[in-house]
C-alpha cells in the first residue's frame, strides 16, 4: 500500500491498524516529536505524551484491554489549515478483561505534517474510564 496522502487518508489508515491490533504499525504513522493529548483526562490519567516513544508506551498495551470492531459514524472535516482535520466517531468493541461492551464517542483535532502525525488532541468521554477493565495506561488510579 502506497503512504497516505492526506490528513483524512491517514487517519483512515490509522484507524484500520487499531481494528487489525497493529500498534507498532500505527505508532510508525506518528513523528518522533509527535504531541497527544487528553484535554478531558481524568486525574491519574495523562494529559499530554511527547515523542513517539511515550505515545507507543501508552499504547502497547491497549489490545489486551480494548478490543476495536468498528468506528462507526466516522466523520472526517477538513479545517482552513490544510495539514489539519477534526474527526468525529465512535470506536466500538469490548473490554478484554470483562467481555462488556465498549462504546466511546470521540472528537480529535488531528494535525499531519510529512506524512506522520504530529499533532492528536482526543476529546475522549472521562465518564467512561469508570468501567473495570478499561486502565491500560498503568496509572495508579
Amino acid at each position: 500500500m502506497s503512504a497516505p496522502t492526506s490528513p483524512a487518508d491517514l487517519y483512515r489508515h490509522s484507524l484500520r491498524l487499531l481494528l487489525d491490533r497493529d500498534i507498532p504499525g500505527w505508532v510508525a504513522l506518528w513523528a518522533e516529536d509527535g504531541l497527544m493529548e487528553f484535554p478531558f483526562a481524568p486525574e491519574g490519567w495523562p494529559e499530554r505524551l511527547e515523542g513517539k516513544e511515550a505515545i507507543a508506551a501508552y499504547m502497547r498495551h491497549y489490545p489486551d484491554h480494548i478490543e476495536l470492531h468498528d468506528f462507526p459514524a466516522l466523520r472526517i472535516h477538513q479545517t482552513t489549515d490544510p495539514e489539519t482535520v477534526v474527526v468525529e466517531m465512535r470506536g466500538v468493541g469490548r473490554l478484554v478483561a470483562t467481555g462488556s461492551p465498549f462504546d466511546m464517542t470521540y472528537i480529535a483535532v488531528v494535525t499531519v505534517q510529512d506524512g506522520h502525525l504530529t499533532s492528536y488532541r482526543d476529546y475522549w468521554n472521562p465518564l467512561a474510564v469508570t468501567e473495570p477493565g478499561i486502565d491500560f495506561t498503568g496509572s495508579s488510579r
